[in-house]
């Protein structure tokens, strides 16, 4: 049985010459499938700003290469694993992680640090239109159990990461692991290759785990294939962590790649044709979990923890002497040749013979694209909700939206701190901030908006691009490099389509505009099950790179300190926590972003920082600045009064003002604020705003307009009550 179209197979007939035979129209429907052909978005994602002073390698290799200064450099790659881990989400979400940090030793660098944002179905009900599912929470206790696992196992820190809880990812989960490595420069893997040169498979045994994996991400997700589903083993690849680190250390390695998606049949025809070589490949040799697999069955399992290495045969032996150290298995499977060919053999039989670059370029694919009727709809449907009487008990439930509430039930079972890196840990501030060995700090934060995305994925787009800016800022960093990851429904379906194409424009527009490029990323397409797809949900990595210690921001109030807020807020609730989760309504304007302004606040943000007048800093994003100001007073410990007649604004109401998630916004703790207001003033298209104090010790959150109205006055014991909702309902088993 073929994975390939009609339309393919006679394309792939028509180059070859001759018909293929199963075999090879096994290797090229694995490579050709969405999820590693990337047939239907490679065109659009080529438009994507990739160049910058601080590139050393961007898209196309397995992970994106930064200058860090000091001849050292930063690796950063993100993948998923959508569909296994809907199935098996402890195994899915562990084979997750396990590829992402190969993605990134195959560099020649060492994983320094994991990131993970996820989404699941609602976990928790209230009287209003939300529904939980218990298989929701089950996919979320196992997907974290999995990161967590394998995480700690191999010993590599997760520092960071958010969730989002929404109807459309029911029955579903979106689990992406995003990492970071770091090295001398002199370390990164050269990537090239001689004729005579060998290939060596390095790790576990080829088994039938993961077979078709990578056909079986291209399609929706009807079955629960198992047989598709990889198997991880943490232990094994630390040893292969450290093997392959001392093999590149003692000149042993040419070129390295990792065993993903496609599994052999991809590894080798990929680094075939980007190495311009042709590779001559012996199956029989290959060590494998069953000596009655099918030449088929090895060429397209997706067995975990295995790597491709390519050596001088001369370097045969200090290879295998350091791979014996360490237990770890590997075969001798084939040579570098002459030519562009990728040759497949079984016990010297030629079983496949095919141009390696036809094999790694699938033709790609036009898509229609319209606009959706579901948007037309909402619009003629939706209607302002009224402000509500008891905000006191608004603030409250919104901090209870397990979207917003504390994530230390999950991040409490990371090893957050392993590698002794992590300045910043999770939930401290806006961004995880960690220490590099050129004396440098990186911050790095993934952030997505899957409810915005979907009743405007361009402006959608643009806020995630934006918070993820501003989180890195709020930390410090300033911000170097973009990673994304864009997952849609079918692409064959126009309106899902159209969504994927604003998702592109929105981001080659505002990397062009700030000057910050995209050096990797990935698309992630067929995210739907029979009840349809999943909403927009691109996922935006902003890495930040911090020059000096003092410059360290986090996120805690701390008592006397000033608070202002820079930016304007308006009537901008479309998407939002507020206007879906506390009114169950879907509709509304989507909060825009002006270049212009994202670029002036972030800047005059930064200028603070380095200027020692920041004592903390929040951006306003979900739960819009009444949940910002919470989170601070929570995070520090202290209560505040502010007053909301000072904040710029533009908004109707009150419930607007407390919270719209208008873009390009801070709030700002500061212990000198004549200095800080100075500093603000001398930018003229900067709005601004002393709006109130911290006070001292847990005593409680006040919101006034004008002097005398009282119109929230909550202890601060109350709202961690609120916000540690999500760690008593999973703790609850």
């Amino acid at each position: 049985m073929s994975t390939l179209s009609d339309r393919e197979l006679r394309f792939l007939t028509r180059e070859l010459r001759r018909t293929p035979n199963q075999l090879e129209k096994d290797i090229v429907g694995a490579e050709w499938s969405e999820h590693c052909s990337y047939k239907s978005s490679k065109k659009f994602i080529k438009l994507l700003p990739s160049m910058g002073c601080r590139v050393v390698r961007g898209p196309g290799y397995d992970a994106g290469v930064l200058d860090m200064g000091n001849d050292h450099v930063l690796t950063i790659h993100i993948e998923s694993h959508n569909h296994p881990s809907s199935i098996e989400p402890y195994g899915g979400a562990a084979t997750g992680v396990g590829g992402v940090i190969r993605d990134i030793l195959a560099m020649g660098t060492r994983p320094i640090a994991l990131f993970d944002a996820l989404r699941f179905g609602h976990i928790i009900g209230d009287a209003g239109n939300i529904k939980s599912s218990s298989r929701s929470k089950w996919l979320l206790r196992n997907a974290v159990r999995g990161i967590a696992d394998y995480g700690n196992c191999v010993g590599v820190p997760t520092v960071g990461g958010e969730v989002e809880f929404d109807s459309s990812f029911e029955d579903y989960c979106l689990i992406d692991v995003a990492a970071i490595g770091f090295a001398r420069r002199d370390a990164l893997v050269s990537n090239a290759a001689d004729v005579g040169d060998l290939l060596v498979l390095v790790g576990n045994p080829t088994g039938r785990d993961g077979i078709r994996g990578a056909s079986f991400a291209s399609a929706k997700l009807d079955t629960d294939d198992r047989s598709a589903v990889q198997i991880p083993d943490p232990f094994l690849e630390k040893l292969l962590v450290e093997a392959t680190l001392e093999a590149i250390e003692k000149r042993c390695v040419k070129a390295l790649k990792d065993l993903g998606g496609g599994g052999l049949a991809c590894c080798l025809s990929e680094a075939s044709s980007d190495l311009r070589k042709g590779f001559d490949v012996e199956l029989q040799p290959l060590h494998v979990t069953n000596k009655s697999m099918l030449p088929s069955e090895i060429m397209i399992s997706e067995s975990q923890e295995r790597m491709l290495f390519i050596i001088d045969k001369l370097e045969s032996q200090n290879l295998k002497s350091i791979l014996n150290k360490y237990e770890i298995q590997y075969s001798i499977i084939g040579k570098v040749i002459e030519g562009y060919d990728l040759i497949i053999r079984f016990n010297g039989k030629i079983l496949a013979h095919m141009p390696s670059y036809l094999v790694s370029h699938a033709p790609l694919i036009q898509r229609k694209t319209k606009y959706p009727q579901y948007l037309r709809r909402l619009k003629k449907s939706f209607a302002t909700p009224k402000t509500p009487k008891d905000l006191n008990r608004a603030i409250l439930l919104m901090l209870s939206n397990p979207t917003i509430a504390s994530k230390g039930w999950i991040y409490q079972q990371y090893d957050s701190e392993v590698g002794i890196r992590t300045v910043i840990k999770p939930g401290q501030g806006d961004s995880s901030v960690l220490k590099l060995e050129n004396g440098k700090y990186v911050s790095m934060k993934l952030d997505g908006n899957s409810k915005q995305c979907y009743l405007n994925p361009y402006q959608g787009t643009l806020g995630c691009l934006s918070e993820a800016c501003r989180n890195v800022i709020c930390t410090g960093g300033a911000p170097i490099a973009i990673v994304d990851h864009l997952q849609f429904g079918a692409p064959e379906n126009p309106e899902v389509f159209w969504g994927f194409k604003q998702s592109v424009r929105a981001l080659m527009q505002y990397c062009t505009f700030t000057k910050i490029p995209v050096v990797g990323g990935k698309v992630s397409l067929y995210n739907e099950t029979q009840k349809g797809p999943i909403k927009p949900s691109p996922i935006i990595g902003a890495v930040g790179l911090i020059d000096k210690e003092e410059w360290i921001t986090d996120s805690a109030l701390k008592p006397q300190d000033s608070i202002y807020i820079i930016g304007s807020t308006d009537n901008e609730l479309g998407g939002s926590e507020y206007y879906e989760y506390y009114h169950h309504v879907v509709g509304g304007e989507v909060p825009d972003v002006n270049f212009s302004v994202d670029k002036a606040n972030g800047d005059v943000v930064s200028r603070l920082i380095r200027r020692g007048l920041v004592n903390c800093a929040h951006d306003c994003s979900k739960g819009g600045l009444g949940v910002a100001l919470a989170e601070m007073a929570i995070q520090g410990g202290v209560g505040f009064e502010v007053n909301l007649g000072q904040v710029p604004n533009r908004c109707s109401s009150v419930d607007n003002l407390l919270f719209s998630e208008t873009n390009s916004r801070y709030v700002i703790g500061t212990r000198q604020p004549a200095l800080a207001e100075k500093a603000l003033s001398r930018t003229d298209s900067v709005m601004f705003a002393h709006i109130g104090y911290a006070t001292q010790g847990k005593s409680s959150v006040r919101f006034t307009i004008g002097k005398d109205e009282t119109i929230i006055d909550i202890p601060v014991k109350e709202l961690i009550q609120s916000f540690e909702v999500l760690n008593r309902l999973m703790d609850n088993r």
